[in-house]
């Protein structure tokens, strides 16, 4: 009888809300003026927008 492994279960980032990308806002000279936002990897599941349930 093989025995069957169960499949990892994932959740779905919540800083990300499982896009992997978050925005940034841009700030430029001495002053930090905001001049609009960028997009960058998500540092919490590193882009791939799951983190794993057993965390």
């Amino acid at each position: 009888m093989a025995r069957k492994t169960a499949k990892p279960t994932t959740v779905q980032c919540p800083p990300c809300k499982g896009t992997g990308e978050v925005s940034r806002t841009v700030l430029v000279g001495r002053k930090r003026r905001a001049v609009g936002q960028q997009t960058g990897l998500c540092l919490n599941c590193l882009g791939a927008g799951e983190i794993p349930a057993d965390d």
